[in-house]
């Protein structure tokens, strides 16, 4: 696998004793077994607590209180304009705020590996923090300003925070890494993502926090997650890897190794990542238009994008969306639909703790596969069952079943696999900016479905109202029909004192 822009590569690396990439598994000429440790898990919950939550919260945090929001922006609109808003004007503000989390996250995407080179990885996402008290600030005061362009700008800066979050925390935990822990510890981030939104959708019930007077204190509490961050992440060092073949700082990197590793015994990852810098020295860093120009690394490049795409677009946003409709239609009561709903995230949450057990033993292509096509025919058979709930108790268990075996299949690998596996495909001096490329076309794919789904949605339900529509006009007909048939059946009756047949 190629780490540079320069077409004789390969043959470069032949005279250099064929020193290969040393950030994927099968490509480590000195397998290292390191041990889990105490160290490493509070450098692991500082920097994926503190990233993964926002990612996460906020992406579910506006889910419940919707109808509370979109009342407060027609209330605002009224008070300004003296006349009653159009849900068309309220739909479309809302759809503006829920939207404009996923164009930050594109913005903070695409300079991420600007901040992970020029801040380091620790460093970019302590710096991140900043934009999470901004954002508080506006999104806090929004109904106290009577304004809902501040929740539009608070949520534009999370989403830049997020999307900076999405590169550099995944970043961060596969370099600080033993290799044979780094698939469940890449993982993690994922885990923490389902345990937010979550949270996000327990807090967010009526009973709770998501009423008329406290929804505004439901935005704010994003700024738990960073406070957590602030306070445990300095103690932890910056990426080993980063220290040395970014900075050349070999003792910082060496005490940052030993730190993270509770042993002295680290000469062997000292002497993998020597290699490795020596093998960087021949080559210049590698930009975007480097990564998509140069062939050896076009191959890579594909797999990571086509894997953040269909992260994306496999449908699990819809799924989870439709969950509640599904529990109504399956005989539930809303209450009950919407804590069924609930254990949903609840399952999320078991299988991606599966998944880290997993992705060390079964590998990435297992369960990305396995994963990616049983969602396939889990959508074919969902659609089908569907169209028969109706009518059908059998239909209606087996939607039930089915959403469940969709997140089931969506938690085991491709929910998680995706953001650690950029790491893992390219060396360190192409993994800021592949990094950058693949984070931002994942919330690209995000801001798509975003837009795209509400419309889509519309375009079903209209389709499915013409048909109950044509289902009663031809209903009606019918009944007219027969009322004119006895209409004259009377009175034939009456004229003959007979019933006549027609």
């Amino acid at each position: 696998m190629g780490k540079g822009g320069n077409p004789n590569f390969l043959t470069l690396e032949t005279k250099e004793k064929n020193v290969k990439s040393y950030n994927v598994e099968e490509k480590q000429s000195i397998p290292v077994k390191s041990e889990f440790n105490g160290k490493l898990a509070f450098a692991i919950a500082a920097a994926a607590l503190g990233s993964a939550f926002q990612h996460g919260y906020n992406t579910g945090v506006l889910n419940n209180p919707q109808t509370l929001i979109e009342g407060f922006i027609e209330q605002v609109l009224i008070e300004r304009t003296g006349a009653s808003p159009t849900s068309t004007t309220v739909t479309t503000i809302w759809s503006i705020i829920t939207s404009i989390f996923c164009v930050g996250g594109m913005v903070g995407g695409a300079i991420t590996g600007i901040v992970a080179e020029k801040f380091g990885r620790k460093g970019g996402l302590l710096l991140n923090n900043v934009l999470v008290v901004f954002a508080v600030i506006f999104m806090g005061a929004a109904k106290q300003a009577n304004s809902y362009e501040m929740i539009i700008v608070g949520r534009f800066l999370i989403g830049i925070n997020s999307g900076l979050n999405a590169g550099l925390a995944p970043m961060y935990l596969s370099e600080i890494s033993p290799v044979n822990l780094r698939g469940a510890i890449g993982s993690v981030y994922q885990l923490v993502i389902t345990i937010s939104i979550l949270v996000a959708q327990i807090l967010g019930l009526g009973s709770i926090l998501g009423t008329a007077d406290h929804w505004p204190t439901l935005l704010i509490l994003t700024i738990v997650p960073a406070a957590f961050q602030l306070v445990t992440l300095p103690i932890c060092p910056e990426s080993p890897k980063f220290l040395l073949l970014s900075k050349n700082k070999e003792i910082e990197a060496q005490r940052a190794l030993t730190w993270l590793r509770a042993s002295g015994s680290v000469q062997e990852e000292m002497d993998e990542m020597r290699q490795e810098y020596e093998a960087m020295k021949i080559l210049p860093k590698i930009t975007v238009k480097e990564l998509v120009s140069n062939n050896a690394l076009r191959i890579p490049l594909i797999i990571a994008l086509v894997m953040m795409i269909a992260q994306q677009l496999s449908g699990i946003n819809a799924v989870i969306f439709y969950s509640t409709d599904i529990f109504k239609g399956a005989g539930l009561t809303l209450q009950a639909a919407t804590y069924a709903t609930l254990a949903i995230g609840g399952v999320n949450v078991l299988m991606t703790i599966v998944s880290v057990i997993l992705v060390e033993k079964a590998g990435r292509k297992t369960l990305l596969l396995v994963g990616f096509g049983g969602m396939v025919i889990d959508t074919f058979l969902l659609t089908i069952a569907l169209q028969f709930s109706e009518h059908s108790i059998v239909a209606k268990y087996m939607c039930v079943f089915l959403v469940v075996m969709f997140i089931i299949l969506f938690a085991t690998g491709p929910g998680s696999i995706p953001w650690f596996l950029v790491s893992e495909l390219f060396s360190q001096s192409a993994r800021p900016a592949a990094t950058s490329l693949a984070v931002s076309i994942n919330w690209i794919a995000n801001f798509l479905v975003t837009i795209g789904f509400p419309t889509l949605q519309l375009a079903i339900e209209s389709a499915r109202n013409e048909k109950q529509d044509y289902g009663r006009n031809l209903s009606d007909f019918q009944t007219t029909i027969l009322s004119v048939k006895s209409l004259v059946a009377s009175k034939l009756t009456c004229k003959y004192g007979r019933l006549c047949s027609l």
